[in-house]
C-alpha cells in the first residue's frame, strides 16, 4: 500500500511539474527562438514597452498574463518601437461571440491608424470575407476560416517583407497580398473599393509606409493577447 501511495505521489508530482512548466513557457522565448533572433515584445507581467495610440496612459492592467486592449483608453495599445520587415506571432482569445478586434502594423500615424496602417481582423464567427478572422482588413479575404471556438486560444502569424504580407491562423495560411498590386487609389485589384483615405482622398496601398507601429485594437469587446513575439527580417 505504501509503494502504491508513493507511485501516485510521484505521478502527481510529474503532472504538477508539467503544468508549472507549461505556465512558465507562456510569454517567453524558446531556446530556438532566442538563437534565431526573436524578440519578446510583451513580458506577460507589465506593460513595459507599450502605450496608447493617443499618448494617454494605458488604463488597463495585465490580466492572466495577457495584454487587454479593452477599455485601455486608446483605440490601440501600440508598441513603442517601429518595425518594417518582420514576422509577428501572438495568441489571441475571446469569449464574447460578438468579438471584434484587430492586429495593426506598419501604422504611419498612431492618431489615425485606421487610414495609415494595415489591420488583420480578429473576430468570432466562421466567415471568409474581407472582415473575418485572418483577413487583411478590407483588402484581402481569407481562403478559409481556421479559427477555434469562442473561448479557445488562436495563434496568429503575420509576415511582412517589402510589399508582401501574409497571414497564418493556427498554422494555416489564410490570406496574403502584394501591396504593389494595389496601385489605384481607393480600389483593390479585384475592382472593389477599399476604405483607405488620407485628408479625405483615396489612397493607393502601394504607397503605404513599409515601416511603422504595431498594436492591438479596442473595438468594444474584451480580447486577450499573449506570447507577442517578433523576428525582424534582414536582407
Amino acid at each position: 500500500m505504501k509503494n502504491v501511495l508513493l507511485q501516485w505521489l510521484a505521478v502527481g508530482g510529474l503532472v504538477l511539474g508539467s503544468a508549472t512548466t507549461v505556465s512558465a513557457e507562456e510569454n517567453s522565448l524558446t531556446p530556438e527562438e532566442k538563437a534565431a533572433g526573436w524578440t519578446l515584445l510583451f513580458n506577460g507581467k507589465d506593460l513595459t514597452g507599450w502605450k496608447c495610440s493617443n499618448d494617454k496612459p494605458i488604463q488597463t492592467q495585465v490580466e492572466d498574463g495577457s495584454l487587454v486592449p479593452y477599455k485601455s483608453g486608446g483605440y490601440l495599445i501600440i508598441n513603442e518601437k517601429q518595425f518594417g520587415d518582420f514576422v509577428l506571432k501572438c495568441d489571441v482569445r475571446w469569449e464574447d461571440p460578438r468579438c471584434n478586434s484587430g492586429i495593426f502594423f506598419r501604422v504611419e500615424d498612431p492618431k489615425n491608424p485606421v487610414n495609415t496602417g494595415f489591420e488583420i481582423q480578429v473576430m468570432s464567427g466562421k466567415g471568409t470575407g474581407k472582415h473575418d478572422l485572418g483577413a487583411i482588413y478590407d483588402l484581402a479575404p481569407t481562403s478559409k476560416n481556421a479559427g477555434k471556438p469562442d473561448g479557445e486560444w488562436n495563434s496568429i502569424e503575420i509576415r511582412c517583407k517589402g510589399p508582401e504580407i501574409s497571414v497564418k491562423v493556427n498554422g494555416e495560411q489564410v490570406s496574403s497580398i502584394n501591396c504593389d498590386d494595389f496601385d489605384k487609389p481607393g480600389v483593390c485589384p479585384d475592382g472593389q473599393k477599399h476604405k483607405y483615405k488620407l485628408n479625405g482622398q483615396p489612397r493607393a496601398v502601394k504607397d503605404f509606409a513599409r515601416r511603422g507601429y504595431l498594436g492591438f485594437q479596442d473595438h468594444g469587446h474584451k480580447v486577450w493577447y499573449r506570447n507577442v513575439k517578433l523576428l525582424e527580417l534582414k536582407d
